[in-house]
């Protein structure tokens, strides 16, 4: 009897860490990964915006989590950092009730898709929320947007469309079609070949995929840091047309699971991500060692 109550409460705990890493609403974010129910700035002339979008971790319009602290601790680290006298604050928008105007079926239809789709939505609610925070006397140039997968696309798109609604943009391993990379053995049969199959199968994401990457090559006037890692199994071998942009500076976070010789780790047993697979290296603790390079960008947007 006592091994199956001890058996209960170790899967009590286990299942509280997780249900605690995970996060449901937007706000600011404290050093230590809490969200501030006030949104009030101080001083706002002094502040540094930096708005975080989540990746897709639901069906359209049907999740209730946003993100997890795991996925944020690391932006956590620049909380109250300063950049020319201006302090950094981070705020981490839910936009996981949104949904596109496809039905969920689209993706197998072969259809071009009609609409306005979540992600372009996510791109408006990122539009509104910039306005809110220049309202409050924050100087757009101090604003920026960054986002990871579906949000690292989404921070490629609103810059693509707004540049001039904000100071500038991270993106971490942008993603929104499925593990790309892996699926269609980018590494064994080259990126054309891969893109073919992937066209032939699913003719609708396709066209999508393709109308937003012109989209970004044809309409990107402002410079921005994007991180990949080629064992990303999602867009990892497939961002190589990001080279072509001179605005993007892009970053090969590494050829394996480690940072400037340090293994990435997770911060605790309670932490969602596993850092051992390309897509989810931004979340790893070692990623740190690119805050100074992030500090370096920002500084050189709102000069």
């Amino acid at each position: 009897m006592k091994k199956i109550l001890s058996l209960i409460l170790i899967i009590f705990l286990t299942n509280s860490a997780y249900a605690g890493d995970k996060i449901k609403k937007s706000g600011f974010i404290t050093s230590k990964v809490k969200i501030i129910k006030s949104e009030e700035i101080n001083d706002p002339k002094n502040k540094i915006i930096i708005i975080y979008n989540h990746g897709q971790n639901s069906l359209d319009g049907k999740g209730s989590d946003c993100t997890w602290v795991s996925s944020l601790r690391n932006k956590a680290s620049l909380v109250d950092n300063e950049i020319d006298g201006k302090k950094i604050m981070v705020y981490n928008l839910c936009t996981n009730k949104l949904k596109g105007d496809q039905p969920g079926n689209w993706w197998g239809s072969g259809k071009i898709y009609e609409g306005k789709t979540k992600l372009d939505k996510r791109v408006e609610a990122n539009l509104e929320l910039i306005e809110k925070f220049v309202s409050k006397g924050v100087p757009r140039k101090q604003v920026f947007i960054s986002g990871h997968s579906c949000g690292g696309l989404t921070t490629l798109l609103f810059l693509s469309r707004y540049p001039k609604k904000i100071g500038g943009g991270i993106s971490y391993m942008h993603a929104c079609f499925g593990k790309l990379s892996h699926e269609y053995k980018v590494k064994k049969v080259g990126v054309d070949k891969a893109l073919e199959k992937f066209k032939k199968k699913k003719p609708g994401p396709y066209e999508l995929r393709m109308r937003q990457q012109d989209e970004i090559k044809n309409n990107l006037e402002v410079p921005l840091l994007a991180f990949t890692h080629p064992k990303d199994k999602y867009e990892g071998l497939l961002s190589d047309w990001m080279d072509k942009i001179d605005l993007i500076e892009r970053i090969v976070i590494s050829q394996d699971f480690k940072i400037d010789g340090k293994a990435c780790k997770k911060k605790s047993p309670s932490d969602t991500w596993n850092v051992k697979k390309g897509h989810n290296m931004d979340q790893g603790l070692c990623f740190q060692y690119y805050n100074p390079k992030i500090k370096e960008y920002i500084s050189s947007r709102i000069k």
